[in-house]
């Protein structure tokens, strides 16, 4: 009998241990599986930045130290649509394949984490580090939910934190806020930048509809200077995310002051945009004479974008939000919501007389090109021709061509396209995606876009397009005119069709078609 009931004894302890190792063997098989189609969801963008999950908007506290690039970005890691405000983050070494980071600011009892921006402070003026390591000082806007709600018009305000592990962890300061508020309803989104001519810090800080300026000599104690804009750009809605920096004028040995200032709504083809002003700035007044509104991206899709600071070559790197607040809480994604535009070189030229901000790829992009052979083609007046796009949502399509009348075309086999129409007579870009794919979650999406061109030059310009899985980048002219919009196709577009709309031959030569490799 005893030797029964250990035999079913022992059966039952086998049979436990089978049941135990399955259940291992079976949670092991849902992490691999779940580990095989992150970033393969409906949408998902395969080389542009996107937040592992949940809501994503602004970027902020673009800096570059000890080899790094550091990306922090608005997230609410509670949720795909906007909530309680951290700074999410993620790092790279090249600014195309990233490592997201733990959250690095969590709101607190002065309020919610809002946009702003982060500094190496070299000679460690805030003393929160130390000569032999320096501090990473992030400098973010306060927002007091309580107070909003509660009516009171100073619930924003200005705090800073610091790392001594190159961002890898962050204390506050005790003494947050180092900008209060008192009467100024939206007062935020500090972009803070060394000026080595003045020896000090500056900050660029946005005030309702107007920019203002501040100087510190530590990070910690500020005093306003002066104000921009009451009455130049647009002011169609809040002025947001400033930032303000010099460039070179191409070909010249002449220096310029650029400010970036986004806007919602109120941008050229409806909801958020980025304006930029080109002028001078003595160190304590930035002041520009230009008269007419001019956009970093006259697409829908480009918001809220800043520059990296401490860059290793000076280089001055724009990255956007890839979203507009319009229909950024609608878009039909399901894990994750938005993404980041590719990584762009600012630059700055004058063209017919007038100065003007180019954007444009970072050259590491090539990196991620396939090799693929260059054909040219002539496409007789009122005549089409199509090559095959292979795998539309990863692809770069590239060609040289004369500004005139050409329609270019990206469909897949469910009927879905992407229409860009450049119009030679009036020098202006047509984008419609009324029938891309998914376009009724907002009733404004499937609107058209335009862009005017004015000083596109009458020879051959380059047409350079990054297709994603959600997204179309258009450079013009190595930048001078540019569009970004957001799709979603139900398919990948497959082909590339080129109609030529006038009365003449269209030369167009160099055409590649390449595929872009994923970053993740």
């Amino acid at each position: 009998m005893l030797r029964i009931v250990k035999s079913v004894l022992f059966c039952s302890l086998l049979w436990l241990m089978a049941c135990k190792q399955s259940e291992k063997s079976s949670q092991e098989m849902k992490e691999t599986f779940k580990e095989s189609m992150a970033y393969q969801e409906p949408f998902r963008p395969q080389y542009h930045f996107t937040p592992a999950a949940n809501w994503m908007n602004d970027p902020n506290g673009l800096v570059y130290h000890q080899g790094v690039y550091h990306l922090f970005y608005q997230y609410y890691p509670d949720d795909i649509v906007w909530g309680p405000m951290h700074w999410g983050h993620a790092v790279s070494k090249d600014l195309l394949h990233w490592e997201h980071k733990p959250i690095a600011l969590y709101p607190d009892e002065h309020g919610l984490i809002f946009s702003g921006s982060a500094v190496v402070d070299v000679n460690n003026t805030s003393g929160l580090g130390s000569t032999d390591n320096p501090p990473l000082v992030a400098i973010f806007t306060y927002h007091d939910l309580a107070k909003e709600e509660a009516g009171g018009t100073d619930y924003q305000t200005q705090g800073i934190a610091y790392s001594l592990d190159n961002g890898d962890t962050w204390t506050k300061y005790e003494g947050n806020p180092v900008i209060p508020n008192t009467t100024i309803k939206d007062f935020r989104d500090p972009k803070v930048f060394w000026d080595g001519k003045t020896a000090q810090w500056a900050m660029a800080l946005v005030a309702g509809d107007h920019l203002q300026l501040f100087a510190s000599d530590n990070l910690i104690n500020w005093t306003f200077m002066s104000e921009f804009g009451k009455d130049q750009g647009a002011h169609g809605g809040v002025w947001e995310c400033p930032d303000l920096f010099e460039l070179p004028v191409a070909g010249t040995d002449e220096t310029k002051w650029v400010l970036l200032i986004s806007i919602n709504p109120g941008a050229p083809n409806g909801g958020s945009g980025t304006q930029y002003f080109v002028g001078d700035f003595d160190g304590t007044t930035f002041t520009s004479d230009q008269e007419e509104e001019k956009w970093i991206d006259w697409g829908t899709d480009n918001y809220a974008g800043v520059t990296y600071n401490n860059t290793p070559n000076g280089e001055r790197i724009f990255i956007g939000w890839m979203s507009n607040w319009e229909y950024a809480r609608d878009t039909p994604t399901e894990v994750w919501r938005s993404a980041m535009t590719l990584p762009q070189t600012l630059s700055l030229a004058k063209i017919e007389g007038a100065y003007e901000l180019l954007n444009y790829p970072i050259d590491e992009v090539n990196t991620l090109l396939e090799e693929n052979t260059k054909e040219s083609m002539e496409v007789p007046a009122g005549k089409s021709l199509s090559r095959e796009l292979g795998k539309g949502d990863q692809s770069e399509v590239r060609f040289m061509t004369l500004s005139q009348d050409l329609l270019i075309t990206f469909s897949n086999e469910a009927g879905e396209q992407l229409t860009l129409t450049m119009q030679g007579d009036t020098k202006q870009l047509v984008l419609d995606r009324s029938e891309s794919g998914l376009v009724n979650f907002q009733e404004n999406f499937g609107n058209i876009q335009r862009m005017p061109m004015p000083n596109l030059p009458s020879g051959e310009i380059e047409m350079r397009i990054f297709l994603d899985a959600s997204s179309v980048e258009i450079f013009i002219n190595k930048g001078q005119y540019v569009m970004t919009a957001q799709l979603f196709p139900t398919q990948p577009y497959t082909t590339l069709t080129l109609k030529n709309g006038g009365i003449a031959e269209a030369h167009v030569h160099s055409l590649t078609i390449r595929r872009v490799k994923g970053t993740w």
